[in-house]
């Protein structure tokens, strides 16, 4: 029995680049060898097992079959006759099919190495197009990698292409394609995931909402960049850079998809692309499984981003709205993830990438202003029930009269 270091953690580090966890290979054993070394198995379709005590994740070296549609369209084969060399070729790209041996010298069957010092993502072998998910694997390879200056194998894209055009992303499991696309946002550059999957057309499969924004002009005033396919790539950009939070990403992602859906006899102009929006933010949420807390800060971007951006403008009544509507009160901190947001796509528009927002410093205000009204001081006074709102009410607005006169025009 022997046992390799495989997969991401060979290849982050060849590159210098945080890793936090092993993936391990066991050649020339079988399952009641490792369960009887104390290993539990957990691995539904092939034999995987968690260490005993480090809990990482040791499988049997494999082969593998294309026997169906999609990620799960395959027959395993694990036996101790199967090779080191065989289990790497089943692997998706060159960089992710390394092993490492337990004196630190690095297995390299298909070309690994070369490709890193290349900076290409490139296949394995052909049967990388057996498996859909690598379609999506890649873009998010992409998107992880790309401010290192890597880019897809031509003959990788076409690959890719290819997949797609056979219609077998359209079988991928939407928690698994939700699963990347969570990973994606986090990468370092999250717009490079979506320009990679719109290349190839999964775009259009996987998020139809966002492709349709691809070819869709803005007025040229606001949007130097007209097209808001491209603004919206900007404005995931700079998500990025204003925030970790892939909740704050998605919902830049997701904050225009009404500009998807207006008439073109209407183009460039999109009045109430804003709340035509949400109903396709729900459907690209309920397609893919998106978890609840993602879903419900994309809506409120959706839905209010123009009135955060017209912070200046409001009447202490729409900003006292705004707040109750993004219950902004009772989740401050969901409401700073609203603000990023709406900051990311100010910002995400040709020559406004490094301008300040102070809207959100002056919505950070109004909520602060909200927040000083006392309750307890009107329960004191024996308000109760509807008269206790009613007056909750009237002092949060005279607060925000007061801010409107000290700071809605600095």
């Amino acid at each position: 029995m022997q046992i390799y270091r495989v997969g991401g953690a060979v290849r982050d580090k060849l590159l210098g680049y945080p890793h936090h966890e092993n993936d391990w290979v066991v050649v020339g054993a079988q399952p009641d060898t490792l369960q009887a070394q104390g290993f539990k198995p957990v691995g539904k379709d092939f034999p995987v097992f968690l260490h005993p005590e480090t809990r990482e994740e040791y499988a049997l070296a494999r082969t593998e079959r294309k026997s169906g549609h999609g990620y799960g369209g395959f027959t395993f084969h694990c036996a101790p006759d199967v090779t080191l060399e065989q289990d790497l070729q089943r692997r998706d790209l060159t960089i992710n099919a390394m092993a490492e041996d337990d004196q630190g010298r690095v297995i390299d069957p298909w070309g690994g190495q070369a490709d890193l010092a290349a900076k290409v993502l490139r296949h394995v072998s052909p049967a990388f197009v057996e498996d859909p998910l690598r379609v999506v694997r890649v873009a998010r390879f992409a998107a992880r990698y790309a401010h290192l200056g890597f880019t897809i194998a031509k003959e990788t894209a076409t690959l890719m292409r290819d997949i797609v055009a056979a219609g077998e992303v359209d079988h991928l499991v939407p928690e698994r394609v939700w699963k990347e696309t969570e990973r994606a946002l986090g990468e370092a550059q999250p717009q490079v995931y979506i320009s990679a999957l719109r290349e190839c057309g999964a775009l259009a499969r996987l998020m139809p909402e966002v492709d349709a924004l691809f070819g869709v002009p803005q007025r040229a005033e606001y949007h130097p960049e007209i097209d808001t396919g491209i603004h919206t790539l900007m404005v995931l950009e700079q998500a990025a850079r204003l925030s970790d939070d892939t909740q704050v990403r998605f919902a830049a992602l997701t904050h225009d998809l009404g500009k998807g859906v207006t008439p073109q006899s209407e183009w460039p102009r999109h009045i109430g692309h804003e709340t035509r929006g949400l109903p396709l933010v729900r459907a690209l949420c309920e397609r893919l499984s998106v978890p609840k807390d993602y879903r419900e800060l994309a809506l409120l971007v959706s839905e209010f981003h123009l009135h955060c951006h017209r912070a200046a403008e409001l009447k202490p009544a729409t900003l006292l709205k705004v707040l109750k509507r993004t219950d902004a009160l009772r989740r401050p901190g969901r409401f700073e993830q609203f603000l990023l947001a709406c900051e990311a796509d100010a910002r995400g528009r040709t020559g406004f990438e490094d301008r300040s927002y102070p809207q959100a410093k002056l919505f950070r205000q109004a909520l602060s202003q909200c927040q000083a009204v006392n309750v307890k001081d009107l329960v004191a006074r024996g308000l109760s029930g509807k008269d206790l709102g009613d007056a909750l009410e009237r002092e949060r607005l005279l607060a925000l009269k007061t801010l409107s006169k000290d700071a809605l025009n600095d």
